[in-house]
């Protein structure tokens, strides 16, 4: 697999159908940046306003939707700023063919409460080649997420 470079993410969230939506070049909230980076997309929350406690963990939606292509696949990654306070956002993989808004998990590992505004950066997304598209593409149960902290779905 390839790391996508920021055309190539560019060019996926400029075609017809946009691999992320709404699609940022770049922006900075509270002097953290979000939006396309030379190989990653910034994401932002969708809450309001969010308390994310010492020792705490809380569920939290992306301000973006996603529509991954067959031949691409994703990983959630902590922003840096974050992960120097010790904030984590878990490390979730999105597969090929998923679409939706992005559930992430957020875990304060550090001594100091955080908190999070509507708009605000809270985790970035690599983005992968596939060798060839898969013959397989998503179709589980958090296909087409609803905005919004989606909690864990059983089968």
């Amino acid at each position: 697999m390839t790391v996508l470079s920021a055309q190539s993410i560019r060019r996926l969230c400029i075609n017809e159908t946009p691999m992320i939506s709404p699609f940022t070049e770049r922006g900075i909230v509270n002097g953290k940046s979000y939006g396309l980076s030379a190989c990653t997309y910034d994401c932002r929350i969708a809450e309001d306003f969010v308390i994310l406690n010492c020792g705490g963990a809380i569920l939290v939606s992306t301000v973006e939707r996603f529509n991954l292509p067959a031949n691409v696949c994703g990983s959630v990654l902590d922003k840096s700023s974050y992960a120097r306070i010790f904030v984590s956002a878990f490390n979730t993989h999105l597969d090929p063919g998923w679409f939706g808004y992005l559930t992430v998990e957020l875990v304060n590992l550090g001594n100091k409460i955080v908190r999070y505004r509507r708009g605000e950066p809270v985790c970035q997304i690599k983005f992968e080649w596939l060798d060839e598209p898969t013959d397989i593409p998503y179709c589980g149960k958090y296909q087409n997420q609803e905005s919004g902290p989606q909690p864990a779905r059983y089968e």
